[in-house]
C-alpha cells in the first residue's frame, strides 16, 4: 500500500473522467484550503496523471483507472465532490502532520 508523508506532499492531483465540472470544483476547494501548505492543486484527465504527483484524489469510480495511470502513488478516493470525509481527511492529514495511506 502506497503511503507518504504528509511534509513531502508537494503536488496533489485532482482526476477526473467526463470534465463536468465537479472535480473542477473540487480543485478549487483544494487549492483555498491548502493555499498556506506549500502543496500545489491540479485538475488532470485520470488517463494523464504526471508522474510528479504526490498524491492523487478522485472518485471511487475512476479509482482503478488512477491506479493504473499512477501505479505506486498513494490514491485518495471519495463517494461525494464536496465534504466527503475522506478527502476532509487528506486535507487535515497535510495541515497537521501525518502519513496519507492510501
Amino acid at each position: 500500500m502506497p503511503s507518504i508523508d504528509s511534509k513531502d506532499i508537494k503536488k496533489l492531483i485532482v482526476a477526473c473522467d467526463a470534465g463536468m465540472g465537479s472535480s473542477v470544483m473540487l480543485a478549487s476547494q483544494l487549492r483555498k484550503q491548502l493555499k498556506d501548505s506549500g502543496v500545489t492543486v491540479e485538475h488532470t484527465p485520470v488517463n494523464s496523471i504526471p508522474d510528479d504527483a504526490d498524491v492523487v484524489v478522485c472518485h471511487a469510480g475512476l479509482a482503478a483507472r488512477a491506479k493504473a495511470s499512477a501505479p505506486g502513488k498513494p490514491l485518495v478516493s471519495f463517494q461525494i465532490f464536496l465534504g466527503d470525509p475522506a478527502v476532509t481527511k487528506l486535507v487535515n492529514t497535510i495541515k497537521n502532520g501525518g502519513t496519507v495511506d492510501a
